[in-house]
């Protein structure tokens, strides 16, 4: 019997039970489905995560900071300490970044922010794309009085309500707590010179929209510290080789007394983290299909015992147990495919229902976030998902449903095929 012959007898076998042959497909319906809506939004948020962390620096740049954050060590980073590094091999510089967290007031407004000392043409060097002026220009050689702020410090709630711009005084208050828990207090009063282009991804080390910059050399005297939070480091290229080189020569510089960070581990360790998520994901999605592969199995044992006089006659008019064999399993292959056709369709549309419903709901900022008189600055990142359906997760869609219904109808087509005629025909 002809490969096209048997899978016609499956079809018309099938068309011939549309409501149990439904219902049957339905489970593999519903398992491809979970698999491609949670594959591909996943896939679509780690290209957005991915995205916004791109936007935040450089990939050929290091960020060097004092071991001992979980107090393993008290070593401490300073200004001058840029010198050591720029004399290593492969950095083209190194910007110190002094970081405080401080009361900004902009009119009769008073908010905490996170205000850093950098030195402004350096930086401009290593993050080039992103601090850019939107409005007024990055000065050079700034004045002391210099500030530049980012694009939610000058438009907060993102709707044309500008708090700060170009021109505008922006009074800083800072508490010193010194010797003896003595207190002290110091105001720095600046004008806004420069407001950042939106850069819109998470900051690390770079640029963020919640940014308010000052020069490097005044916020060593208004702090009155040159101990710095990090030093960023640009190297003279991306590859694997010299970052790994540099970071160990940084290391060793410092005595092992410094954590060394790159851009590109930041973003494997992204992609690395996610990829375990989707395969997690895909391990929960594909319980549902197994529970469908059970389904059909149930369904064509049914129909074997529904049908044992017809193979019976089949058989006593010569049909070979082989060709009875491929007979189910082709109805089972066609369930499968049609099951994972309709799933990955589904489940396309059921990942973009969620992607503009949920994400786009969880994306806007809630009442009042933004800048609150005397309280922190907030930021709802918005994140636009986009779910991807790759060749791997859509090839595999389809293998994965025919596999399941395949593996699953195999005991019935056995049982089917090794019906003998006579025993066949005398069943009621």
């Amino acid at each position: 019997m002809r490969t096209s012959d048997i899978f016609s007898y499956s079809f018309s076998a099938i068309r011939l039970r549309k409501l149990r042959a439904g219902l049957t497909t339905l489970g593999v319906v519903i398992g491809i489905a979970a698999i491609v809506a949670l594959l591909s939004l996943g896939q679509g948020f780690q290209d957005a995560i991915t995205a916004q962390f791109q936007k935040g620096f450089a990939t050929n740049t290091l960020i060097v900071s004092p071991r001992g954050f979980q107090g393993e060590s008290s070593y401490q980073l300073f200004v001058n300490d840029t010198k050591t590094i720029e004399g290593i091999q492969n950095v083209t510089s190194a910007v110190p970044i002094l970081q405080k967290t401080v009361y900004a007031k902009v009119g009769e407004r008073t908010f905490l922010v996170n205000v850093a000392g950098i030195n402004f043409s350096q930086y401009v060097n290593v993050f080039g794309s992103t601090f850019v002026a939107q409005d007024g220009s990055i000065p050079s050689n700034p004045e002391n009085e210099s500030i530049v702020i980012g694009a939610r410090i000058h438009d907060p709630w993102q709707n044309g309500t500008v708090l700060a711009n170009v021109g505008d005084s922006v009074v800083i208050n800072w508490t010193r707590v010194g010797a003896g828990f003595k207190r002290e207090n110091k105001t720095y009063t600046g004008q806004v010179v420069a407001v950042l282009n939106e850069v819109g991804g998470f900051s690390l080390g770079g640029p963020s929209d919640l940014g308010v910059y000052i020069p490097i050399q005044y916020a060593e005297h208004f702090f009155n510290s040159s101990e710095v939070n990090s030093i960023i480091v640009q190297l003279k290229d991306s590859e694997d080789a010299t970052i790994e080189a540099t970071s160990d020569a940084i290391r060793n510089a410092f005595g092992g007394q410094v954590s060394v960070t790159s851009s590109t581990a930041v973003l494997s360790t992204i992609e690395t983290i996610f990829s375990f998520i989707e395969l997690f994901l895909a391990g929960i999605a594909g319980i549902s299909i197994l529970v469908a592969g059970i389904g059909i199995m149930n369904i064509m044992i049914v129909s074997l015992m529904e049908r044992t006089r017809e193979i019976g006659i089949l058989k006593a008019l010569g049909m070979k147990g082989r060709t009875v064999l491929l007979i189910f399993l082709g109805e089972a292959a066609i369930i499968g495919l049609l099951g994972a056709a309709i799933g990955i369709g589904l489940g396309l549309g059921l990942a973009e229902g969620v992607a503009r419903v949920g994400f786009a709901a969880m994306g806007q900022p809630a009442a009042g976030a933004g800048i609150r008189p005397g309280a922190a600055v907030n930021q709802a990142t918005s994140l636009t998902i986009s779910p991807v359906l790759t060749p791997s997760v859509f090839v595999g869609a389809f293998a994965f449903g025919l596999m399941v219904s395949v593996v699953f109808a195999l005991y019935p087509a056995w049982r089917a095929s090794k019906l003998k005629p006579v025993d066949a025909l005398r069943y009621e």
